[in-house]
């Protein structure tokens, strides 16, 4: 399971945060200011409805006279009808808000995640990203969307109602609105326990989210490995405390609202008490009583509408916190102004400015050292001409993969400098240089969809001839052929429905359709059959011919070809030279390759 912990946030409420977050509702500009006009309005008509039964009272229930009242009745049924219409509209302008503030910011965060670097991925889990991009984000559009209506529902409606009250009677609004500076010392309160509370509880479901992802996706490493109790006790520890820190979050928000409620209570009491000693006395009339008390009522009423709203807020600060910290994370691995300028970016290339590649690659007194790691490679030197197989050799952890990565600008040098073609790969732009990019992984992935989908992945602009000729080229057209529908064969999740080694020369067919100039192999023939890997190593001479290419190779027997093997030791080249030469040199190459001639020899004899 993983143990990486997130993020910390703030304390408070942080309206720089929510600023943010209401920047993505510029265009959205005229609706929303469409909802406001209509929630004052809703807000004006609710104010006016008391006032106008303060009206009938005073000047029909009391006084016996019915003139007018036909007008009257008029005017109130024409306010009904206006507030049917306000109350559909505002419900039809805030449900679309609800749901394209979410829409918006998951493409925004989706375009971001693909612009982050390796780095991000190396230390950020895959449920973590998924509980910001789903939960959160729901979260926050409905939060947003509803809360805008209750808002300023909230305040028009109070401003309006306490307007009248002090219009008609100042002292009597004075006692009714008495208790309002409490409400507001126990709201902010209650504003940071609930804030503290519901931080904790989108912290654990973030933990949940990626349990779960790591459960579903390594479930028959658990199996294979009876690892099922245990994981079920670890999943009901999160869940244990998920239920825990839920708990604490609704009590609080439990007991805020009805202390809200008996505040509001205690207002009407006062409003009553006083109000109707007025009566009795003759220094107001029983219309503006009963209007008093309908206002009372009416008052507490938005007042715990944003006492809600004001709750609510708190538990959507964590999820505003961690949508917008994701939204804001900067890729490690950029392309500076001067470069973006004049080769263009990820989504808009302006590929007419981009040089030919000719593949000649040179490391120049380069160190790399992972964040909070120590140094994988330290002064590292290599001139690697254009067209040249280079083959990576080493134990684990010696380096070689980072070689590899640091060419493919995955990540960056913390010293030294990389050239492409004698110009610092820096001042070239990411897209150039992973458009001409061929890179074939150990564990072959493909997506949900055909065969032909998944050759065309990175190339979209290939055409089916393009595409057979991919598959011909790296010996998958006659397994292909042999399938039901052929290239329009659905693969599956993950490419589930084929096999690894049919997965794998899919893999390499769709690194070498585009016809990259430089093309890595990291043990690509590792995971496979020998008899796949013999389709694979017949086609990669044909592969790699005329690219600059990089092998990190498991079995031997796959890079004797190469035009230079390197022996990585602890990020230094120990050894250099052809497959030959390092024999011939009888040095740490020889014993590797000698042992894994005669494991394979005796395999050979016991299977045979």
């Amino acid at each position: 399971m993983s143990t990486i912990k997130e993020q910390e946030y703030s304390k408070k409420i942080d309206f720089r945060v929510w600023k943010k977050l209401l920047s993505y509702l510029k265009p959205y500009r005229k609706i929303l200011m469409l909802l406001c006009v209509i929630m004052i309005g809703v807000s004006g008509v609710d104010v006016v409805f008391p006032y106008m039964n303060k009206y009938a009272i005073d000047n029909f229930i009391t006084t016996g006279n019915l003139d007018g009242l036909w007008k009257f009745s008029l005017i109130y049924v024409g306010l009904i009808i206006l507030q049917a219409v306000n109350i559909l509209v505002f419900i039809a302008i805030a449900g679309k808000l609800e749901t394209s503030l979410p829409y918006d910011i998951r493409k925004i965060g989706f375009e971001r995640l693909q612009q982050l670097s390796f780095s991000y991925y190396d230390k950020t889990p895959v449920g973590w990203m998924m509980a910001r991009m789903t939960s959160d984000l729901r979260r926050l559009g409905e939060i947003i969307s509803w809360g805008i209506v209750d808002f300023v529902w909230g305040i028009t409606m109070m401003f309006g109602i306490a307007c009248v009250m002090f219009t008609l009677n100042w002292k009597l609004a004075l006692i009714t609105l008495s208790v309002v500076p409490l409400l507001a010392l126990i709201s902010l309160y209650f504003q940071q326990k609930i804030l503290k509370a519901y931080r904790q509880v989108r912290k654990i479901n973030s933990r949940i989210t990626g349990s779960f992802n790591e459960g579903i996706s390594g479930a028959k490493t658990t199996k294979t490995l009876v690892r099922e109790e245990e994981n079920l006790k670890e999943f009901e520890g999160l869940t244990g405390k998920m239920r825990a820190s839920s708990i604490r979050a609704a009590v609080f928000s439990a007991l805020f609202l009805p202390i809200v409620l008996t505040l509001g209570s205690v207002g009407t009491g006062l409003t009553l008490w006083f109000g109707g000693q007025r009566v009795l006395l003759e220094t107001i009339s029983y219309g503006t009583l009963v209007l008093f008390l309908s206002y009372t009522t009416q008052f507490f009423e938005p007042v715990r509408q944003l006492a809600r709203i004001l709750a609510e807020l708190q538990a959507a600060q964590a999820s505003a916190e961690r949508v917008i910290s994701m939204i804001e994370t900067e890729p490690e691995i950029k392309d500076s102004q001067e470069v973006t300028d004049k080769f263009g970016t990820i989504y808009a290339p302006k590929k007419e400015s981009w040089p030919n590649i000719q593949g000649n690659i040179c490391f120049q007194n380069v160190s790399f050292a992972y964040k909070d790691g120590e140094k994988v490679l330290e002064n590292f030197n290599i001139n690697v001409k254009s067209g040249e197989t280079i083959a990576l050799v080493g134990e684990t952890g010696s380096g070689k993969s980072t070689i590899v990565n640091l060419t493919c600008r995955f990540y960056e040098p913390t010293e030294g400098s990389i050239l492409i073609d004698g110009v610092d790969y820096k001042e070239r732009s990411l897209e150039w240089l992973h458009s001409n990019l061929g890179y074939v992984l150990q564990s072959p992935h493909l997506f949900s969809g055909t065969i032909k989908d998944n050759i065309s992945y990175g190339y979209l602009e290939a055409t089916e001839m393009d595409i057979i000729r991919a598959a011909k080229l790296v010996n998958a057209h006659s397994f292909i052929m042999k399938l039901e529908n052929g290239y329009d064969t659905e693969v599956g999740e993950g490419g589930g429905k084929l096999s690894t080694g049919e997965k794998q020369l899919i893999s390499f067919a769709r690194a070498i359709v585009s016809n990259p100039a430089i093309f890595v192999l990291d043990e690509a023939t590792s995971s496979i059959d020998t008899e796949t890997e013999q389709l694979i190593q017949e086609a990669i001479t044909n592969i790699l011919e005329g690219r600059t290419s990089f092998i990190i190779a498991h079995r031997l027997s796959t890079i004797v070809s190469a035009d230079r093997i390197l022996v990585i030791r602890r990020g230094k080249v120990t050894e250099e030279g052809t497959h030959e030469q390092l024999l011939q040199k009888k040095g740490y190459y020889y014993r590797l390759y000698t042992n894994q001639f005669k494991k394979e020899k005796q395999e050979s004899i016991l299977n045979a």
